[in-house]
């Protein structure tokens, strides 16, 4: 017997993001950075140093020396000294500055080195930002970093080296530095990937879903026939832990299975109404990655795939776009007769429909709307709204329906 359970909040942000969107995907389509990048930063400060702590503030009366200390009445007291080791953007704007004094209340040493930004307002001298504390092994990462290209597979090989690297810091930026980067330059660093280092990431449950996925997504890129089996095998697994970030996982796989691997999915995942929803919207996802961003599977394998969602109406409207977007224009009396038997377990699907039926170029899609607008007049108000704000047209098929809370089923 079904049940009814909301849909993960991540999830339908996810939805709202992406259904419609035909933007090109990032190196991991599957994750997102965690920050700004060190380069992000750089480029939007007017000055970055690598500066050396020289001086702290003067302790109040009566503070304990072992531990940190509050913050002194005044932000001119608070202020601790830094010289100036490497200018690494803004020389002309420092001029012969050696040294400056910032806000710092962290319990580094003196001789400890920051990473420090600054911006300049108008003609007033720079006002510098919270210091970052450095290693030295932080610091040669920084100063390496400034020779990289901007872009392109020789940029990422050596952030390669300093994925889960000891050094949180390191580890974190290398990993938004690939989430960063187009695709192309993740499929071009194929060749100089470290396989058994990824194999080993993948295959460990303790590092968080979104390193994991983007370690997934370069094993797709640069895996062996015995990584296949692998990952079919977590993909089989009825223990969880073993389908963490499930969607980079089914797209890996079909990167090394191809068209041979995707009736596995398609059984598993897409016709099966038992399947949990978070494994059906993974699936959807790395169809919808495969259909947008490579060309290893047949379009129309993956419109026929897609389309069995349609058996499925209280979650088809998770492909309705994709089929639009594809130009599939076989199902236009499928979505009418969805639309037509839509009830509370399945309302959601009808701006879909709709926006389905304006793009679509067959000249009985416009008497379609007609007839479906006696029946909701507001849904396609609805739908005419969505796809204006987002631009209509070709390969843009309108915005998402807003499901209750509690609205999706699952076991």
């Amino acid at each position: 017997m079904f049940a009814r359970f909301a849909r993960p909040a991540a999830v339908v942000a996810a939805i709202a993001g992406a259904l419609w969107s035909a933007s090109p995907a990032q190196a991991c389509p599957f994750c997102s950075a965690v920050q700004l990048t060190f380069a992000e930063e750089i480029a939007a400060n007017d000055i970055a140093v690598i500066a050396t702590l020289v001086e702290r503030p003067d302790e109040p009366a009566g503070s304990d020396s072992n531990t940190p200390f509050a913050a002194p009445v005044s932000a001119e007291t608070a202020k601790s000294k830094f010289q100036i080791a490497n200018v690494l953007k803004g020389q002309d704007k420092l001029g012969d500055t050696p040294a400056f004094e910032a806000l710092y209340f962290g319990q580094d040493a003196v001789g400890s080195k920051f990473l420090v930004f600054a911006v300049i307002i108008e003609d007033k001298p720079p006002t510098w930002k919270t210091p970052i504390a450095l290693s030295e092994r932080g610091v040669k990462y920084i100063e390496d970093m400034m020779r990289l290209p901007e872009s392109g597979a020789d940029r990422l090989v050596f952030f390669q080296d300093f994925l889960e690297d000891a050094d949180p810091l390191l580890a974190t930026n290398s990993y938004d530095e690939f989430a960063r980067a187009p695709y192309k330059d993740v499929i071009d660093l194929g060749p100089r990937m470290k396989h058994e280092k990824l194999v080993e990431w993948v295959k460990n449950s303790e590092i968080p879903s979104s390193r994991r996925r983007l370690y997934l997504t370069m094993l797709g890129v640069c895996g062996q026939p015995e990584d296949a089996a692998m990952l079919e095998e977590m993909i089989r697994s009825p223990l969880r832990e073993h389908k963490v970030a499930l969607d980079a996982m089914i797209a890996a796989y079909l990167n090394l299975r191809g068209p041979e691997g995707l009736p596995l999915i398609v059984d598993l995942f897409i016709k099966d109404a038992d399947a949990e929803y978070t494994d059906t919207y993974a699936a959807v996802m790395a169809l919808r990655f495969h259909g947008q961003e490579r060309d290893i599977i047949p379009k129309e394998d993956l419109k026929a795939a897609m389309r069995h969602m349609l058996d499925r109406p209280q979650l088809a409207d998770l492909v309705i776009p994709d089929l639009a977007r594809w130009e599939d224009w076989t199902v236009v009396d499928r979505l009418v007769e969805l639309f037509k038997n839509a009830d509370e377990t399945s309302a959601w699907v009808r701006v879909p429909v709709i926006n389905y039926l304006r793009v679509c170029p067959l000249p009985e899609a416009k008497d379609k709307i007609e007839e479906l607008r006696q029946i909701d007049p507001d849904a396609v108000k609805r739908a005419s709204s969505s796809l204006l704000l987002l631009g209509g047209g070709k390969g843009n098929t309108g915005g998402t329906v807003k499901r209750p809370a509690d609205a999706a089923p699952a076991k």
